[in-house]
C-alpha cells in the first residue's frame, strides 16, 4: 500500500484578515490577526483541479521517487510539492536526531539556511511598502558610522554591495566560546568589526554581483533599525503570525522558542553538527522552518495581502546577472528564466547539516519545497522531481551557495 500523504481538501477554508494597528509605545505599526473568517470554496472546482494536474498519480509516482532516494541516496528529511494551489504530496523521512532515533514529522522544523533570504527580503520590502526607507536609501542612513560609502540597501538585497562575507572574515576575531568581545558574536558583532577593522571589499559597490551572507546580515540590522523591534520580533509580529507560521520563528541564542518539533542538524555520517562562532547572525541565515509553513509563505506572495503587486514583481525581476540572459539575482530570490514564460522563482541552502530547497516556478503555481536535516548534497538535484510534475526542467541550475 503506498503510505503517501495527500492534501486533506474540505469545503470549508480560512482565511486571516489583517490590519495595521498602532501600539502605544511609539506609534509603530505591527502587523496583527484579527480574524478568521469562513470561506466556503466550490468543492468541484477544487476536484477538477486535482483531476487535471493528474494529482493522484503523480503522487504515487513522487512517494516511490522518494522512497528511493532513501534507500540509494540517504535522503533524510520532509518534502512537500504542490501544483495551482493544490498539494500533490508530502512526507516524512527519516529522523531528526540520529542519536537518539526521533522520526521526523511533517511539522518537524528545520534551519533553513540561506532559504531565510527570501523571509530578510520581504521584511525590507515591506519597510518599504510602508513607506518606513527606500530601496535606494543609503546604508548610512540607519547606521551612520557605516565605514563602506555608497551602498545602497538595492546593493545588499541584490549582491552588488561588493563586501567581503563575515563567514570568513568574522572566525579571526571569536574566541573558542564563539563570542567576541566577550559577548554573543552575533549581527552587532559583525557590523562593529566592519566599523573597527574595516575588512577590505571584494571590489567596488555595484560593480557586478557577488553572493555574500554580509549583506542579508546587515539588512536584518536594518529592519531592527527602522522599526525598533528586534530582527525575530518583527519576523513574528509582521510576517509569521499574520500569515499562519505558527512553527516558523527565528534563531535567537538566548531566547529561543523551545519547540518540541526542531530537529538538530547532521552531517553525512549522522554525526551531529556542533555549533560554530557564526551560528548566532541572522538574515543571511537563522530561521526555523516547516514545509507547510513554507507553503503558507507560497500562497501569500501570489496574493497581496503581504507585499503590493508592483514590489512583489520588483522582487522576482533579475538585477545582477550571473549567467547573461539565463540565471540571475533579485530582491532574496534566485531566478531561472528562459523567455517562454517559465520563469522560476527559488532559493536553496546549506549550514550545519542543514540543506534546503524552496523552488516556485510562478506560471502554474508549481512548488517543491524539500527540508534535510543530514547533509546530503543530492536534494539539490531535482529534475527526477520536476519531470514527474510536468516541469521542463532544461534551464533549472540549483547552485549550492550559503
Amino acid at each position: 500500500m503506498i503510505k503517501t500523504i495527500l492534501q486533506n481538501v474540505r469545503p470549508l477554508f480560512f482565511f486571516t484578515i489583517i490590519i495595521s494597528v498602532f501600539s502605544c509605545e511609539n506609534n509603530k505599526p505591527v502587523a496583527k490577526a484579527i480574524a478568521a473568517i469562513p470561506v466556503y470554496v466550490n468543492q468541484d472546482s477544487i476536484n477538477k483541479i486535482r483531476k487535471e494536474i493528474k494529482a493522484d498519480e503523480k503522487a504515487i509516482q513522487l512517494d516511490a521517487l522518494f522512497k528511493n532516494k532513501v534507500k540509494k541516496e540517504r535522503f533524510n528529511g520532509c518534502i512537500l510539492i504542490a501544483q495551482k494551489g493544490q498539494i500533490i504530496y508530502k512526507n516524512a523521512f527519516g529522523f531528526a536526531n540520529y542519536k537518539t532515533k526521533e522520526s521526523l514529522k511533517i511539522n518537524s522544523a528545520f534551519q533553513l539556511s540561506s532559504t531565510s533570504k527570501p523571509f530578510t527580503a520581504t521584511a525590507i520590502l515591506l519597510l518599504a511598502d510602508q513607506g518606513k526607507l527606500k530601496l535606494t536609501d543609503n546604508i548610512r542612513k540607519f547606521i551612520p558610522d557605516f565605514p563602506y560609502p555608497n551602498i545602497t540597501l538595492q546593493m545588499l538585497l541584490t549582491h552588488r554591495s561588493g563586501l567581503s562575507n563575515y563567514i570568513y572574515f568574522g572566525e579571526a576575531y571569536c574566541d573558542e566560546n564563539n563570542c567576541y568581545n566577550g559577548k554573543t558574536f552575533d549581527n552587532n558583532s559583525v557590523l562593529q568589526i566592519m566599523k573597527n577593522d574595516k575588512p577590505t571589499a571584494y571590489y567596488a559597490p555595484n560593480k557586478k554581483f557577488g553572493y555574500c551572507n554580509t549583506n542579508y546580515a546587515i539588512l536584518a540590522s536594518v529592519v531592527e533599525k527602522v522599526s525598533g523591534l528586534n530582527f525575530a520580533d518583527f519576523m513574528q509580529q509582521n510576517i509569521f503570525k499574520p500569515i499562519g507560521m505558527n512553527t516558523t520563528w527565528v534563531h535567537q541564542p538566548k531566547n529561543n522558542p523551545e519547540n518540541k518539533n526542531t530537529t538538530l542538524g547532521h552531517n553525512a555520517s549522522g554525526q551531529i553538527e556542533k555549533d560554530t562562532y557564526a551560528d548566532d547572525v541572522v538574515g543571511d541565515k537563522g530561521i526555523y522552518s516547516t514545509v507547510e509553513d513554507l507553503f503558507l509563505f507560497d500562497k501569500v506572495l501570489y496574493t497581496e495581502k503581504l507585499l503590493k503587486k508592483k514590489t512583489l514583481e520588483d522582487a522576482f525581476t533579475g538585477y545582477s546577472n550571473e549567467h547573461k540572459g539565463k540565471r540571475n539575482y533579485g530582491y532574496g530570490w534566485r531566478l531561472t528564466d528562459n523567455g517562454n514564460g517559465n520563469k522560476i522563482v527559488y532559493h536553496n541552502g546549506w549550514w550545519h547539516g542543514y540543506n534546503s530547497i524552496f523552488f516556485r516556478r510562478l506560471s502554474d503555481q508549481t512548488t517543491v519545497i524539500i527540508l534535510s536535516n543530514k547533509d546530503n548534497r543530492t536534494i539539490y538535484k531535482i529534475e527526477d522531481v520536476l519531470s514527474i510534475i510536468n516541469v521542463s526542467s532544461s534551464s533549472v541550475e540549483v547552485d549550492i551557495e550559503l
